[in-house]
């Protein structure tokens, strides 16, 4: 099941030990993985302190593009959940890219995670959607 998954751009949960153990070099002194997940070759891992997006590239995956997205960047966080037929569910985090968040010429990105039918992903949106509004209150208050 997890390679018909991957097939269809979906994620699928994968242990903290075995990410501890494949990417614990792209950690930051003290930073814990929470959890992650896998897309066939490509990871993406939770942390305490960001969202680490590993690309393995080309036709042996030895190329590697990591990609970071710091929590306290996000601003807001969308759900969409699957319906019927083949629908899959998509969470989609907007972050702010530039260095200084409080500046007048802000740059922003998003990035979108599918997930199957099966995997619950109100528990991930849940955690992230709190992190922007906290980012939000800090930010405004």
């Amino acid at each position: 099941m997890g390679l018909f998954n991957g097939l269809f751009g979906n994620y699928s949960e994968v242990s903290v030990q075995e990410l501890q153990e494949q990417y614990g070099a792209y950690l930051m002194p003290d930073e814990k993985i929470q959890t992650g997940f896998r897309l066939i070759r490509d990871t993406c891992i939770f942390t305490d302190e960001r969202l680490i997006l590993i690309d393995h590239q080309g036709v042996t995956g030895k190329k590697t593009r990591v990609a970071s997205i710091h929590l306290n960047s996000i601003y807001e966080v969308t759900l969409e959940t699957g319906g019927l037929g083949f629908d899959d569910s998509e969470l989609t985090i907007h972050y702010i890219v530039s260095p200084y968040y409080k500046s007048n010429n802000l740059s922003t990105s998003a990035y979108k995670f599918e997930f199957g039918k099966r995997f619950n992903v109100r528990p991930v949106y849940t955690a992230l959607v709190s992190i922007a509004h906290q980012n939000n209150k800090r930010w405004n208050g």
